[in-house]
């Protein structure tokens, strides 16, 4: 009977060994090199935290705002997911967080917790194709998670706004279509690069940092870079988009080089009957606080309205 035991555990490894080393291939296959741990920015409510990422096979940081409301009760709070620009987001945390607060106690948001996430310098938001930088992964299915289980939380798509700047907009475009399941409001400000050519004013006037990103995220393959685009996902995002009422809000500064770009995708989310509430802000460039505060007078009720206090429906111009 132990003989046969033995045999038959050693068959089952045999069986599972393929699947071993596919794991352990992908483990080999992340560049741990990257900025997975970044540095402390202290600031009030904002905390430094780390989680073990089975993706990256170490550990990744991020931070996160908590709300006074947050330690005075019981009540589980909604969570916005916040998504830097293309070189990081940490010199910018400090003065987030304080719109945020100040945005909070003004009434002007709901109290919610504000996650800083780590995305990495210059990889779009996306795992990459050779699986050096799974950050899509890492974000979506172990971030999230992770939040939902250390901290009070609505742990449902109602209780989650992607929001981002930049290449964050992109990002909360590119993940909030793909993965509209997960969230009830996406907020894209300034988001780029939002066409299928990479070969807008930015990326033009910078080919050197094009080359670097289709490189790294893409391996040079412009194919990738479209399957991966905003533009690409919301042609099937459109109607699971339209039947889960997501809010989606896009905002771009009027003085901004990007704009013409924007207002293109805008009018591709106009073309698939993506609702949604566009805004270009006069007098304001490629500049997050000033385009959030700008919002703040004009479009307070984002953050209300995402959250199911009322709906926009679909068409929304």
């Amino acid at each position: 009977m132990k003989m046969f035991q033995l045999r038959l555990l050693i068959k089952l490894l045999v069986l599972c060994l393929p699947g071993l080393v596919v794991i352990q291939s992908f483990a080999r296959s992340v560049d741990q090199t990257l900025g997975w741990i970044t540095t402390e920015i202290k600031a009030p409510g904002v905390l430094y935290q780390t989680f073990a990422s089975t993706a990256v096979g170490a550990r990744v940081s991020y931070h996160i705002y908590v709300p006074e409301t947050y330690n005075k009760s019981v009540e589980p709070l909604p969570v916005l997911y916040w998504l830097h620009g293309t070189d990081g987001g940490g010199n910018g945390i400090a003065q987030l967080a304080r719109f945020f607060d100040r945005s909070m106690r003004a009434g002007a948001m709901p109290s919610m917790l504000v996650v800083f996430v780590n995305g990495l310098p210059r990889r779009l938001w996306a795992d990459s194709k050779d699986s050096s930088s799974p950050v899509e992964t890492v974000f979506i299915k172990e971030l999230i998670p992770h939040i939902d289980k250390n901290f009070r939380t609505i742990a449902t798509r109602r209780g989650r706004i992607i929001e981002g700047f930049s290449m964050g907009g992109y990002g909360a475009a590119r993940l909030g279509f793909k993965y509209h399941h997960l969230f009830a409001g996406i907020s894209i400000l300034a988001g780029g690069p939002l066409d299928l050519e990479f070969s807008g004013p930015r990326a033009l006037g910078n080919p050197q940092l094009r080359e670097q990103i289709l490189r790294d995220v893409c391996s040079g393959d412009l194919d990738y870079f479209k399957a991966i685009s905003p533009w690409t996902l919301a042609v099937t995002a459109a109607r699971p988009l339209s039947e889960n009422r997501v809010i989606i809000r896009q905002a771009v500064g009027g003085n901004d080089n990007t704009r013409e770009l924007g207002y293109r995708f805008h009018l591709h989310l106009l073309d698939l009957a993506i609702g949604h509430e566009y805004l270009e802000l006069p007098n304001i460039g490629h500049d997050a606080l000033a385009i959030l505060e700008n919002l703040a007078h004009k479009n307070g009720d984002f953050y209300h309205w995402a959250l199911g206090h009322t709906w926009f429906g679909s068409g929304l111009q």
